[in-house]
């Protein structure tokens, strides 16, 4: 099995990147499953139904979220009828909160669970991802062992943690939420696949996908200044590519992709 995971996807201009490289790394790398972190689709800011439609006819097969889940209201009307997109499961009262926090796909004759999970060092009062993680991955492992976590988190040593505490039970523990693409991904020696962050889908030119004027004047001065996604310019694409045995669900190889002018790909 080949799993293609997409990092954070950085307004309307990272979901046209995405309409322009996957129909090629498709083509190149033939992945049976797509995942991609849509939570900055929509201007740097959550998700609207329209744009996760988008990405879904750009051949998405699954969309995670983030810290910023609800920042378009709208998406409390489409959540819960929308079984290929998710949000953390670790919120503090699950029961109440719109939508799921895991999904599980078909590929083919087998199954691929897709879960969602939220840190809490830096990221405010969520459930105990360690906790939540395991409860979910023991309800997955009743149906597949093919098991992929996006963990949407800012401190490196909770995401290197919990991909050691999943060692060996799930096929793949990627990061998102800090839009840098970091040079550690790796098989941990029970297989479980683990990269620190995927990286972010978006403008190249800026900070973290934003426009970088208002960045840095917010750092030399303090004083408020409204972040921009712009809407045109150089982009970027950060994904890996996982390759799963598809009898033990155990990962045998992870490979980072970076698409941008600086790093070309298909010349």
């Amino acid at each position: 099995m080949k799993v293609l995971f997409i990092g954070d996807i950085v307004g309307e201009l990272g979901v046209d990147t995405v309409k322009k490289w996957l129909p090629k790394l498709k083509e190149k790398y033939k992945p049976q499953v797509t995942v991609a972190n849509g939570e900055n689709a929509a201007g740097g800011r959550g998700i609207t139904e329209k744009l996760y439609k988008e990405l879904l006819q750009a051949g998405v097969d699954v969309v995670t979220m983030g810290n910023h889940t609800w920042d378009q209201r709208e998406i409390q009307d489409f959540i819960d009828r929308e079984k290929k997109l998710i949000r953390p499961a670790n919120y503090p009262d699950n029961r109440v909160t719109p939508g799921t926090g895991m999904t599980i796909v078909n590929v083919n004759q087998l199954k691929l669970a897709v879960i969602n999970l939220h840190g809490r060092v830096y990221m405010g009062d969520f459930e105990d991802p360690f906790r939540v993680a395991q409860e979910l991955v023991d309800q997955a492992r009743e149906v597949t062992p093919h098991i992929l976590i996006d963990f949407h988190a800012e401190a490196t040593s909770e995401k290197e943690a919990l991909g050691w505490y999943l060692d060996g039970q799930v096929s793949a523990v990627v990061g998102t939420h800090t839009h840098v693409q970091t040079n550690d991904a790796r098989v941990l020696p029970q297989g479980t696949a683990y990269q620190t962050d995927v990286g972010m889908t978006g403008f190249y030119d800026g900070v973290l996908g934003m426009k970088k004027e208002p960045i840095l004047r917010k750092f030399t001065t303090q004083l408020p200044n409204r972040f921009e996604v712009p809407e045109t310019g150089r982009t970027r694409l950060n994904a890996c590519l996982l390759t799963i045995s598809n009898t033990t669900g155990r990962a045998d190889k992870i490979q980072a992709i970076r698409i941008d002018d600086d790093m070309p790909w298909f010349e």
